[in-house]
């Protein structure tokens, strides 16, 4: 072959579609999706079956989602999550064409914000043979006239297609019924998760019968523990993950659960149950001895002893979630942290406790202390930098998520800890912790300065002018009334050549939380923030940052999905022009209180960020409501955006 210069080319060998899928495997799914679009080799690569598993395609409903369905037919498997469906006919239209394009490949069917008809998902499941997960969470529509699944000829065609449905959430339905459960669940005879939170159900027993409320006959207004008993009894087989969050269960009725025979559950979720107490923890726990998940968070009568019961009695625990249950204190966090198994604990909220007896739990043996991945200890207001120290060193092999938000006595020790000892994690939350500081995230340590009077010899108290002859003293100064020593660009220059650990080392965080640090500013945001595989990044509340930033964070982070500046003054219609180039994977941004972002910004956007679905321009005062109806016009994918007072001159407002 030669070219026009008459000159010998070298045909280059097309790689093996394997080696291209290979290739491929190494790059996350965004990344993956643009390398789709170099050739038609790298497009079949990226179709690939390992390529396609779990893949969920969520959109709202509209006449253009006819089409992305009749694509998804070429695909083997998908799940769905169909927004905002109502009666009409388009919707009607949507879910016919679901039938009849993916009825044999669907495996997972969820249809949030949706308002649909009987009519409408009664000509859908009985095509839908392949379901493994149904979400019908909030659909009050289908619930409220009592006549769902009524009829024994839908019966029978739904139970066809849905015998091998594993996981069903009939949360926050408040028409849901004895009778309406009793034909659903009939239909589903292999479950192996059921979530029942924020359902009305009737726990309470009537004194006179001893037996639940409505025990006679089925009631057509409330779902009863009777028969939530049965439906456990009929599955107990299967079943193995169960969420009663948000409902009113008792002691009682928790333990009647708990005690059907044959019964193993691994998950049990109970978040907000505020009627239980550390006996029905101690009955749970005896009863249910292989639970592996346990979600008791905001649970508030649950003292220190739950904590003892579950760390005896629940020897396979991974997941625990304490979060808000005010009255724990230390006691028995020190043999929780005995457990081997344990992965994931959530402190979050619990005022009490201060991290001692953590550090305590985990100074034992390596094989018999708990392997944490995940822990949170957001609002811990006594944690302090020692147990951050002490932590960070215990679990720098296995820790990959760090709650620290609002830990106020945190201060750029525990930042340095981090970044010297937890060069793993993926997660970092360290909002509102005001006493973090430029020298903090650079891991510098801040030059000590000499206060005017400590120069002087004299240590006596000091007087102040106005009032020095009355005897009274001058207030001591007060933390927020401090301000650190600015970051120079000799510092700067030190900390290029420096070996030290700063937060740069995180090289494998994808999400980041910065936001309500007053004292960072552009010294070590434009330093530090230099993550190639970060999504999601908060900066929201910073007063002292500026365009500079934003560019430098656009610069070094173009993976971001997710990026809050809110209320930051110093961003302007400059930084979006600088950063926007770079964002094309941005789906979620947040400038609400940026009173310098103006109508080019959204333009910029319009141009550059395709992919937004969330855009709060909340009290952006020089945005006008004009250009925010062409930015909804002409991006596909923006569905939520937040615009209150925005041009106060206008008393527009979006319904």
């Amino acid at each position: 072959m030669e070219d026009c210069n008459g000159e010998d080319i070298i045909a280059t060998p097309e790689l093996p579609l394997e080696i291209i899928v290979y290739i491929q495997s190494f790059l996350h799914a965004s990344d993956r999706k643009d390398a789709s679009l170099v050739c038609r080799s790298w497009y079949y690569a990226s179709q690939d079956f390992h390529f396609q598993k779990n893949l969920t395609f969520s959109f709202p409903a509209s006449a253009s989602s006819l089409e992305l369905i009749k694509g998804l037919g070429r695909k083997s498997r998908c799940s769905l999550i169909i927004k905002q469906l109502d009666g009409f006919s388009m919707s009607r239209s949507l879910l016919q064409e679901v039938g009849l394009c993916l009825g044999s490949k669907l495996e997972s069917l969820a249809l949030p914000g949706s308002s649909i008809t009987e009519a409408s998902l009664l000509s859908l499941l009985p095509r839908l043979t392949s379901l493994r997960r149904l979400d019908l969470r909030g659909l009050d529509s289908l619930f409220m006239s009592g006549a769902f699944l009524s009829r024994e000829e839908h019966r029978h065609q739904v139970r066809s297609a849905l015998s091998g449905l594993e996981e069903l959430d009939l949360s926050d339905l408040r028409y849901l019924s004895d009778l309406t459960f009793n034909r659903l669940t009939s239909c589903t005879p292999g479950l192996r998760r059921l979530s029942l939170a924020g359902c009305h159900i009737a726990f309470e027993f009537d004194p006179y019968q001893g037996c639940p409320a409505g025990a006679v006959k089925d009631s057509s207004a409330l779902l009863s523990l009777r028969n939530l008993k049965r439906l456990v009894t009929e599955q107990r087989w299967t079943l193995v993950a169960l969420d009663l969050s948000r409902t009113s269960i008792t002691p009682d009725s928790l333990r009647t659960v708990a005690q059907v025979p044959d019964l193993v559950l691994e998950e049990l979720r109970l978040h907000g149950c505020k009627e239980l107490t550390d006996y029905s923890m101690e009955v749970l726990v005896k009863h249910q001895p292989s639970l592996q998940r346990l979600d008791i968070s905001a649970c508030t009568e649950l003292t220190s002893r739950s904590v003892d019961a579950v760390a005896q009695g629940l020897k396979a625990l991974t997941q625990l979630s304490l979060s808000r249950d005010w009255r724990i204190t230390e006691k028995g966090l020190a043999e929780l942290l005995s457990v081997s198994s344990l992965r994931s604990l959530d402190l979050s909220e619990c005022l009490h406790v201060s991290g001692t007896e953590i550090v305590k739990g985990l100074t034992g043996c390596t094989t018999a202390r708990a392997q944490l991945d995940t822990l949170s200890l957001k609002s811990c207001t006594y944690i302090r930098d020692f147990a951050v120290f002490s932590l960070t060193q215990l679990l720098g092999n296995t820790l990959r998520e760090l709650d620290l938000t609002l830990c106020v006595n945190v201060t750029d020790l525990s930042v340095r800890a981090i970044a010297t000892y937890l060069q793993g994690l993926v997660v970092l939350r360290l909002g509102l912790c005001k006493e973090i500081t430029d020298w903090g995230l650079l891991g510098m340590v801040e030059a000590t300065k000499c206060e005017p009077d400590q120069e002087t010899a004299d240590k006596g108290p000091r007087f102040t002018r106005t009032f020095g002859n009355m005897g009274f003293f001058q207030p001591p100064r007060l933390p927020f009334e401090e301000k650190p020593k600015l970051v120079t660009q000799n510092d700067l220059q030190q900390f290029k050549q420096q070996a030290g650990a700063s937060l740069l080392a995180l090289n494998r965080l994808q999400e980041l939380d910065l936001s309500a640090c007053p004292k960072l500013t552009d010294s070590s945001i434009t330093q530090v923030l230099r993550y190639p595989d970060l999504r999601r990044l908060s900066l929201s509340m910073l007063p002292e940052i500026t365009d500079a930033s934003l560019a430098s964070v656009a610069w070094h982070c173009r993976n971001l999905t997710s990026l809050a500046l809110s209320h930051c003054p110093g961003i302007s219609d400059r930084g979006v022009a600088q950063a926007a180039p770079y964002l094309h994977r941005l789906q979620h941004l947040y400038l609400s209180g940026c009173s310098n972002i103006t109508d080019r910004s959204l333009f910029l956007l319009l141009q550059h960020c395709d992919r937004l679905q969330t855009l709060d321009i909340s009290r952006c005062k020089n945005i006008s409501p004009t250009t925010v109806d062409l930015l909804q016009s002409r991006l596909p994918f923006l569905e939520n955006v937040h615009h209150k007072f925005i041009e106060t001159r206008s008393c527009y407002r979006k319904k």
